[in-house]
């Protein structure tokens, strides 16, 4: 980005020299973020958002201490944020002080790790925080109060709320939920699948706006025609085959290598409106996306 202050354009060698620095913390981030949002796609958005205000604050950023707990701070803050954007905020957090809690809090009943992290979605924010940072990302209580603003006995109860509501849940429904998809945006993205993987790029751009707007995730970002985005697609050494999926129940465009069609690759969110294309983020330098994603599946024709 020539100013990273504003974020657009091509990133610039400041910016980019900070996203070598903690790019080995991107997928934890990024896993975090993705099961607090309850969307691979919606994580990554908050973890690009979280880095870019974490740039702007390095001055005042203390290196005497690690630097991973002060970014998953500002990464929990970012999501806190976007749960409260998205209205789930007013149903979750309690402001009022909290208790300690006595009793036991050790898990006995679902198990840590993957299990967990995927079913944590259906906390409220708090909770949702507490059990991630505990039992997936095996935080000690005065890390996770640090890192959420709260008190050791704060996450204590948040904590044994969580893991006693995550016990009483009931088993989750079988088989993937498609994503909300109007007839006409289906039908555009099936098109922009289709002529992608005819190689067709002239046919591609017919389908989108004269002012829309992209975004390559480290890479770029700024209006679309101010950028090579279907040239570089076209001078690849290797294909990739493009499906129109679900990803974490929503629609995206899934990428996968010629030839392997069982592992995905790279995704594209596709904004459409009033029949046509208006903002595209390509995550294929994300590619921690694929694995952190809890469900990717094709979108069926009949949906």
């Amino acid at each position: 980005m020539a100013d990273p202050e504003h974020v657009p354009g091509r990133l610039d060698a400041r910016y980019r020299a900070f996203l070598e620095t903690v790019s080995l913390l991107r997928p934890k981030l990024h896993r975090y973020c993705a099961r607090m949002t309850g969307s691979t796609l919606d994580g990554e958005d908050v973890v690009q958002d979280a880095l870019v205000d974490a740039y702007r604050r390095l001055d005042s950023y203390d290196d005497s201490r690690p630097i991973g707990p002060w970014l998953f701070r500002i990464a929990h803050n970012r999501c806190i944020d976007f749960l409260r954007r998205r209205n789930v905020r007013a149903q979750a957090e309690d402001t009022a002080a909290e208790p300690e809690v006595t009793a036991a809090v050790e898990p006995d009943g679902p198990a840590v790790g993957r299990a967990v992290e995927h079913l944590v979605q259906h906390l409220p924010p708090k909770e949702r925080a507490s059990v991630l940072l505990k039992d997936v990302f095996d935080y000690t209580l005065d890390e996770i109060a640090d890192l959420t603003g709260s008190t050791p006995g704060g996450v204590k109860a948040a904590l044994h709320r969580g893991r006693e509501k995550l016990q009483a849940l009931p088993p989750p429904a079988a088989g993937p939920r498609q994503p909300a998809l109007s007839p006409e945006s289906e039908r555009l993205l099936r098109l922009y699948v289709d002529r992608f993987n005819a190689r067709d790029w002239d046919g591609l751009r017919s389908l989108i706006a004269a002012d829309a707007t992209l975004r390559v995730a480290d890479w770029f970002e700024g209006p679309l025609h101010e950028s090579p985005y279907f040239t570089r697609y076209a001078q690849m050494p290797v294909w990739f085959t493009a499906v129109l999926s679900d990803v974490d129940h929503q629609p995206a465009v899934v990428l996968y290598l010629e030839g392997s069609p069982a592992e995905p690759r790279a995704l594209i969110r596709i904004v459409v409106e009033d029949g046509r294309i208006v903002h595209i983020t390509d995550y294929t330098h994300c590619p921690w996306m694929t694995a952190n994603a809890a469900d990717v599946s094709p979108v069926r024709a009949d949906a």
